[in-house]
């Protein structure tokens, strides 16, 4: 199995058990990664829930095998994605998500429908 890359939509259908969590098998999930902004996306919303802020970081990390450092590269890569993911309102987690899979040159998972109409090179598996 090779690495994917899951949104922070993904994981919060991991953790919530929302529809399509079940696409994301636990033999996908053992080489899962995910951006570290994607990952505090993750954790912002558990803390907003309720849990401690450590407790909502152990959560949003258990899906994945690793989080992936943003750097400047990503950085600069998801800025520059914005022309062709504006209409379809990504956010700058999103566009990260997408800045890491193409560097690492991976799919990644994501639980938005819109990103399937994105053509730039990169393979997207949307879970529901």
């Amino acid at each position: 199995m090779s690495r994917v890359v899951l949104d922070a939509s993904a994981i919060l259908a991991v953790l919530n058990r929302e529809p399509g969590w079940e696409k994301l098998t636990p033999d996908l999930l053992s080489d899962a990664i995910s951006s570290t902004v994607n990952l505090a996306e993750v954790q912002a919303k558990l803390v907003e829930k309720g849990l401690t802020p450590d407790d909502a970081w152990e959560a949003a990390t258990s899906p994945v095998r690793e989080p992936v450092d943003f750097t400047g590269e990503h950085a600069k890569l998801a800025g520059s994605l914005i022309t062709q993911t504006r209409a379809l309102g990504l956010s700058l987690g999103d566009r990260a998500c997408l800045a890491v899979g193409l560097v690492l040159k991976v799919p990644v998972y994501t639980a938005d429908k819109s990103w399937k109409n994105l053509k730039i090179g990169l393979r997207i598996h949307s879970i529901r």
